[in-house]
């Protein structure tokens, strides 16, 4: 599995729409947008695309947006699974296809109009009773009240803190740093307003151990990027954002947010298997990190993932983190955009993005230093992650 994907693709342009809770238009022109934003950072023309991924949970097709933007033949494309779980699946997609020749300029896109046109976090409770795999599984929590994304999680995060002495404190100061990060952010939707431990404490239950602002945001928006070779790369537009590692996972007994049956739910396992094949692929570690964007529609699966990549030992993440460690100036500056709780939920697309910044140098919190970038995917289901370097 070592070095197969290592160093043979990189992300050439970026492309995002603005960042609202009412775009006034479908989710095809925010895809369209994006994509022809992703293109012109770039300094590619639609012509030169010849693969598209994107989530099974976007709603426009690949040929509606090659029509769209004036993409011609397409030798590649493919799709997701996994909600949010699929945003660096994406990547690793169109990277695999690059290395093998299958396509040489893939595109990756979501678009999703998640706070105007439906509650994205609303819930589960209005499904069709089908009796399909899906159907089935839901019949196991949703009579019991488990009808959202926030009471799957409350449920886990209830376990990690029983297990490890963990607070809502500590869940408040992943809010906090996001919040400061994103206060800087021009695009993000709560740019100029960070909060502090005392907002978040004071800010209503959703579900307990989750207040308000340890639950992301429901956003309107588009991200896209272009992958295509380092060779290809490097005489474009924009410095390469070379894709050091790409990786996808799933744990054992894995369920879809709910994995309460496993022997232990104090874990991510199918992060742990990304983690693995990340720094094997890389040949780096925890240390050779500088900065991460880690997957936080729920602020208890931050403190998890610092522990599944190793960052610290099981049950560690609280100490990790307590004194500003993931902010600007700490030890580990986490989601510099602002993330999900801040910038806006894009299902982690936009923090791909910012991957790609951080490399460039051009991220409005820039995390100096030539260490790699480490950004991850959905959290609670099967996903994904990169390890993103500069082309040196």
């Amino acid at each position: 599995m070592t070095g197969t994907l290592a160093g043979k693709a990189a992300i050439a342009g970026i492309g995002a729409t603005e960042f609202s809770k009412d775009s006034g238009r479908t989710e095809l022109r925010l895809a369209t947008e994006a994509v022809k934003a992703a293109l012109d950072d770039a300094g590619l023309a639609p012509s030169d695309v010849d693969g598209m991924v994107t989530f099974t949970m976007d709603s426009n097709d690949e040929i509606e947006i090659a029509r769209s933007v004036g993409i011609g033949e397409l030798t590649f494309f493919s799709r997701i699974h996994h909600g949010g779980g699929a945003a660096c699946g994406t990547v690793h997609q169109a990277a695999m296809a690059i290395a093998t020749g299958v396509a040489e300029v893939v595109v990756c896109y979501r678009a999703l109009n998640g706070r105007s046109w439906s509650r994205f976090g609303a819930g589960v409770q209005r499904r069709q009773p089908i009796p399909n795999a899906d159907g089935v599984h839901y019949g196991w929590l949703v009579p019991f009240g488990l009808l959202t994304p926030a009471q799957w999680v409350a449920m886990f995060a209830q376990r990690y803190m029983h297990v490890y002495g963990a607070s809502s404190v500590d869940l408040g100061a992943v809010a906090v740093a996001d919040r400061r990060h994103a206060a800087n952010n021009p695009s993000a939707w709560f740019y100029e307003q960070p909060i502090t431990i005392e907002d978040h404490q004071a800010s209503r239950w959703i579900v307990e151990p989750l207040h308000l602002l340890d639950c992301c945001q429901e956003s309107d928006g588009a991200v896209a990027m272009v992958v295509t070779s380092v060779e290809r790369a490097r005489d474009l537009r924009q410095p390469a954002a070379v894709i050091a590692a790409a990786a996808q996972g799933a744990g054992p007994d894995q369920e879809s947010m709910t994995s309460y049956y496993r022997d232990d739910m104090t874990g991510l396992p199918e992060m742990g298997v990304v983690a693995r094949q990340l720094w094997a692929q890389s040949g780096l570690g925890p240390e050779d990190v500088r900065t991460a964007v880690l997957y936080d529609h729920f602020t208890p699966f931050v403190l998890v993932q610092l522990e599944e990549f190793g960052f610290c030992d099981r049950g560690e993440a609280k100490d990790f983190i307590a004194g500003g460690a993931i902010e600007i100036g700490g030890r580990l500056p986490v989601n510099t955009n602002g993330g999900q709780l801040g910038e806006a939920y894009v299902h982690g697309m936009n923090g791909i993005s910012e991957g790609v910044r951080q490399v460039r140098g051009t991220s409005v919190n820039q995390v100096g230093g030539d260490g790699a970038v480490l950004v991850t995917a959905g959290t609670g289901v099967p996903t994904s992650g990169l390890i993103l370097t500069s082309d040196n």
